[in-house]
């Protein structure tokens, strides 16, 4: 049984529950643990979303890891997904992401991610929790010049946006009608600035709210736990498609030109029916939790597809596809996983991975999910 960690990194009421001494020690324990086997001085990323304790976080953090000797790059505010996709392609030895997801600005939390920017396994977060309890954190101290240093990497962002550029610009290219508006809530959290950037360098008009984050206001009656404002927005506006992120990036629901909720079972179904006919579904397969509902299991029988399920977690959802091949997997909640462009929920792959028309005209065959 885990003493820090939970199903998604450690998240808990921030300065008072999730105290800088214990951050401190985490990222000592952590660097240590995921980078034993390393012959150099690691690199670590760190990034956070919109939080008022975020940049407190992010100071003791980086305190504990130099202290061990390791490197930090840091990211400022940045999606969950581009950490990820930045940690792979950097060829960094781990980084942390600070956010608590979709709670309100009060808690905070850390989650790891490994060398290959996936989340880490429940055993090595029980190794890093044995290295915090053991005393063995008081030795791990670099002396001399083997202190690490940090330094400012905000502008590392531009990498991400160009992904998006690079996979998806030709398939947006022509497939947009010039009556195509997208309305955008970005929940005050991670994504007030990427999304808009993204949408832009790939010609998608869109009218955006929750975009000013203030330190407090992330998630507050916005974003993919609170859908009402979203779907007020899109019909009063008659916008054509709008996308609710949660605060830290990693999910993402959406809303019809009807103001009718699109949940992660049905991005599932729409998104497997098209890579299926592309030929570029996996063994036919759909990886999902036991929170699914009954419809995505007869969709996927309906139209040929096996859905493997898994306990509650995007983490085992990417276990079990690595494990046996698959490229498609989420949760109703809106984490959908395309590993085909990057190992972790990502808010915007997925969409720029299915031309609109697709999604329009796909959408009206499962609405009864």
């Amino acid at each position: 049984m885990r003493k820090y960690f939970g199903t998604d990194g450690i998240r808990r009421i921030a300065n008072t529950e999730l105290t800088p001494e214990l951050v401190y020690k985490v990222a000592k324990a952590g660097a240590y643990v995921l980078a034993k086997h390393s012959d150099h001085a690691p690199t670590i990323l760190i990034g956070r979303d919109t939080r008022l304790s975020g940049t407190l976080i992010e100071s003791a953090m980086t305190a504990g890891f130099l202290s061990y000797g390791a490197n930090v790059k840091l990211l400022g505010v940045m999606p969950t997904p581009a950490v990820a996709y930045l940690t792979k392609k950097l060829k960094a030895d781990a980084s942390v992401v600070i956010s608590a997801s979709h709670n309100t600005f009060e808690f905070n939390g850390v989650k790891y991610f490994s060398n290959k920017g996936m989340k880490i396994s429940d055993e090595i977060e029980e190794e890093i929790e044995e290295v915090m309890d053991s005393g063995k954190i008081d030795e791990l101290n670099a002396v001399h010049n083997k202190i690490g240093t940090s330094e400012d990497a905000t502008s590392l962002v531009e990498e991400y946006i160009f992904l998006f550029r690079k996979i998806f610009e030709d398939n947006i290219e022509g497939n947009i009608r010039e009556d195509f508006i997208v309305g955008l809530d970005v929940a005050n959290g991670a994504t007030y600035k990427v999304a808009e950037e993204v949408f832009k360098k790939l010609g998608i008009k869109y009218k955006i709210i929750n975009n000013n984050p203030n330190g407090i206001n992330i998630n507050e009656n916005c974003g993919s736990t609170h859908l009402e404002g979203l779907k007020k927005f899109v019909t009063d506006n008659k916008l054509s498609l709008g996308i609710a992120y949660d605060g830290d990036g990693d999910r993402c629901l959406a809303i019809d030109e009807k103001g009718n909720e699109i949940d992660g079972d049905m991005l599932l179904a729409i998104f497997s029916k098209y890579l299926k006919e592309k030929g570029k579904l996996n063994n036919d397969t759909i990886v999902a939790t036991i929170m699914s509902n009954l419809g995505l299991k007869k969709f996927a029988e309906k139209n040929g597809l096996t859905l493997k399920q898994t306990k509650v977690g995007d983490r085992y959802v990417l276990e079990e596809m690595l494990k046996n091949g698959y490229n498609l997997g989420g949760e109703q909640s809106g984490h959908i996983i395309m590993i085909d462009h990057n190992p972790t929920g990502d808010r915007n792959t997925h969409f720029f991975n299915v031309n609109t028309n697709f999604i329009r005209k796909k959408y009206s065959s499962i609405r009864t999910l």
